[in-house]
């Protein structure tokens, strides 16, 4: 069954600005994951550079590019589309790995699935 996790406040994420990591089970293994917020819609990946499996964060919670237009792999140079996480150019092997979110109520929530599990202390 299906559950929703608690991630942050609404105004936690702006546009463009900086991601808000959590940590996930993404296939019974542990995965960092952000969520970002772009053109006023919350958007969330697991940290994972399909070029390379590495985080793609170049500073902690920084995947924006500068114009704000792209979130790009630090280490590769991978660009992904900030609402689809589809490759947009660069050496991408696919899309990003997508997280279903949900907002309302002032909270972000993001949705568990089958390979896709709260990480349990």
């Amino acid at each position: 069954m299906n559950e929703s996790v608690e991630l942050c406040s609404s105004a936690d994420l702006v546009d463009g600005g900086p991601a808000v990591a959590f940590d996930v089970l993404y296939g019974g293994q542990p995965s960092r994951a952000f969520a970002i917020r772009y053109e006023g819609r919350v958007h969330a990946y697991l940290n994972r550079c399909s070029h390379v499996p590495m985080e793609m964060d170049y500073r902690e919670a920084q995947f924006f590019d500068d114009s704000g237009r792209w979130l790009l792999c630090s280490t590769h140079g991978a660009a992904y589309e900030p609402d689809s996480g589809a490759c947009a150019g660069g050496p991408c092997r696919g899309g990003l790995v997508k997280i279903a979110l949900s907002e309302g109520n002032g909270v972000v929530r993001w949705h568990t699935g089958p390979q896709l599990k709260p990480v349990e202390f």
